[in-house]
């Protein structure tokens, strides 16, 4: 017993510090002293590691010493530490750790930490390994556990990745009862700028549908799809649709939370970036400049300047095929399942889209019928090259009022309320009221033709040949702001909150702020003119003459893809939130591409089955085979792939 003590106090005088303490309690290791006969009589050593080997401090302080290379780390094998089992374990081991706890339990803390030094100082890496695994799990601390729930969801209001969410969703009962709460997804809802639960008006009303800024003239380059089959339809069209295309969207169930909302919104974005599918395609029999097209929650309309309309479903399968103008149709606007139309005939024409019939012919246009509104489902409003615009009873099928005053070709307009602006070749831009048939204002400013045109309630923003774009308050008639930076005929312009798209002929395309009256972004578009623009909250599309339809991202002005392939040329593009439509000349044949972004049916459905808003959900166990957080992980980072 006395040796031993000598060994471990000459051990403390070898190391230069405690020595005085331990030769003066000699006894506080006796009982582990008398259990371990055979301790190792040099000092202890540095734990080996094998990457790093062994180079004396004298080798390193001279100056001539080659640096050693590196020496590559060995590939780490799978090790499961076990708890320790007692089968094993003899009679002395467990009379030594009997007399140790009882010991080990007397200590303070600096005497046990002393205690537990010179225990690892005695393990090989092996051993060192083996307390490693089994402290570390001893030492980690769940703060959801700790903390109360509000703070927790503070904590989870900072997270703005998706991803992360759905995987903390995986940690524990806990965790993913945390993230059920819909307040955190109804925040990440508004840092992605989706649109609100119950937020706008619905793709299903009148005033969605035919709000021109929802449906324009806009472009897609989705994954190519196998068609099923190739359809030569009675109407002449070559059709190829996908198996996919033949799809209730009564399977789509409503989102019930802004979790099962986030996910959709989610997918269908992801989809436009990188994914998307072409759903159906057709060719038309004989060749025609594409004039107009617009989508509705129930039809995709499209009109030429061979005097044909044809009406496809919301999918693209075709319908009816429109006939009875005898010349170019160069104006239509549907509204629910009316349709109006005019052309190079002079006459407006109103249809019946469901049936196909023609329900009334109106009459007293002088010429070509280039524009037409709705300001509701009984009134039309039309401009035409006889200078005039119409104010017309669709329901009744007559003229209500004849508004004159310029002086060339009615060639654009808009309307908002009760008021209609119409732009001109007479370089004016007019003001009128439809209650009273009269005109309020006249915009005078521009140097040349009036092409396009842009109305939200607040401002005017008016496009020239002459290359610039103003903006105009309504109720004043004064022109706020000339916009300059286009180099030739501006033809195209949409207006959304406080943000001005416009596209040119000379092919560029450029994001305006209304705020501050500035261009934010210029983009080199096309090679030709800008024949087709659309934007929403987070995308513009454009489609040119150079046969190429594009997407940009409308915060940086950076291309996000380009849709479809080339084409002969592109004369319409239009797109809503989950489906694009493409109308472009190829080989000499007007060919219409329709593609959804549209997420699975199948992955939608079974997530919200089981997604509801936490205050509904249950306080049962949690089971990953039923539950909804598997399905997270796979939307949110499956998609990026």
């Amino acid at each position: 017993m006395q040796e031993d003590d000598y060994r471990i106090s000459t051990f403390y005088n070898s190391e230069g510090s405690n020595t005085a303490r331990m030769n003066s309690r000699p006894s506080q290791l006796s009982g582990l002293h008398g259990r371990q006969e055979n301790i190792p009589h040099s000092h202890p050593r540095p734990l080996p590691t094998p990457t790093r080997p062994i180079v004396s401090p004298l080798q390193n302080l001279l100056p001539s010493a080659p640096a050693s290379p590196p020496t590559p780390a060995p590939s780490p094998t799978p090790q499961i530490h076990r708890v320790p089992t007692w089968s094993t374990a003899n009679e002395n081991e467990d009379t030594f750790l009997r007399d140790a706890r009882p010991h080990f339990s007397r200590l303070d803390s600096q005497e046990r930490q002393r205690f537990l030094a010179e225990i690892l100082n005695l393990c090989d890496s092996q051993q060192l390994s083996f307390v490693l695994n089994y402290v570390s799990p001893r030492l980690k601390k769940d703060p959801f556990k700790s903390l109360p729930n509000e703070l927790c969801l503070r904590v989870l209001s900072f997270i703005d990745d998706p991803k992360t969410l759905a995987r903390a969703s995986q940690v524990s009962k806990q965790w993913h009862s945390l993230l059920s709460d819909d307040l955190t997804w109804k925040k990440l809802c508004e840092k992605h700028s989706y649109r609100r639960l119950s937020g706008t008006a619905s793709l299903g009303t009148p005033t969605a549908a035919h709000d021109p800024n929802l449906f324009s003239n806009n472009p897609v380059s989705p994954k190519d799809t196998p068609f099923s089959s190739v359809i030569p339809s009675c109407t002449g069209f070559t059709s190829e649709i996908t198996p996919q295309a033949i799809r209730s969207r009564s399977r789509r169930p409503k989102a019930t939370s802004y979790k099962s909302h986030f996910k959709q919104r989610y997918m269908v974005e992801t989809a436009w970036r990188t994914g998307g599918k072409a759903i159906a395609r057709h060719i038309t029999p004989d060749q025609g400049v594409v004039t107009s097209l617009h989508l509705t929650p129930d039809y995709i309309v499209i009109a030429l300047d061979n005097a044909k309309i044809h009406v496809f479903d919301a999918d693209g399968q075709i319908l009816k095929t429109l006939t009875g103008h005898v010349m170019g149709v160069w104006a239509m606007v549907p509204w629910g399942k009316t349709l109006v139309s005019g052309g190079c005939d002079r006459d407006v024409r109103v249809w019946d889209m469901e049936t196909g019939e023609c329900k009334s012919i109106l009459r007293g246009h002088t010429s070509t019928v280039r524009c037409l509104k709705m300001s509701d489902r009984y009134t039309a409003i039309s401009g035409s090259r006889d200078t005039t615009l119409r104010i017309w009873d669709i329901e009744k099928g007559v003229c209500k009022n004849v508004l004159v005053g310029h002086q060339a070709s009615v060639r654009c307009l808009e309307i908002h309320g009760d008021l209609v602006v119409s732009g001109s070749y007479d370089t004016t831009a007019r003001v009128w009221s439809i209650s009273q048939g009269t005109c309020l204002r006249t915009l005078s400013g521009h140097f040349s033709q009036i092409y396009a045109i842009a109305f939200d309630g607040i401002r005017i923003a008016t496009g020239s040949l002459d290359t610039s774009v103003r903006i105009w308050d309504p109720h004043t008639g004064t022109c706020l702001a000339v916009l300059q930076g286009h180099t030739s005929l501006v033809g195209q312009l949409q207006m959304r909150g406080n943000t001005l798209v416009t596209g040119g002929s000379d092919g560029s395309v450029r994001v305006w702020s209304l705020e501050k009256n500035a261009c934010v972004h210029r983009l080199a578009a096309h090679d030709n003119s800008v024949t087709s623009l659309q934007f929403d909250e987070t995308r513009i599309v454009s489609g040119g003459s150079d046969g190429r339809v594009k997407v940009w991202d409308l915060r940086t002005g950076t291309q996000v893809r380009e849709l479809s392939s080339p084409a002969q040329a592109v004369w319409r593009v239009a797109f809503e939130e989950e489906k694009a439509v493409i109308l472009a000349s190829r080989a000499d044949r007007t060919i219409m591409e329709v593609f959804s972004f549209s997420p699975p049916p199948e992955a939608l459905n079974e997530y919200y089955q089981s997604s509801s808003p936490s205050s509904e959900r249950s306080s049962g166990d949690f089971d990953p085979e039923h539950d909804t957080v598997m399905d997270d992980e796979g939307a949110f980072c499956g998609m990026e792939t």
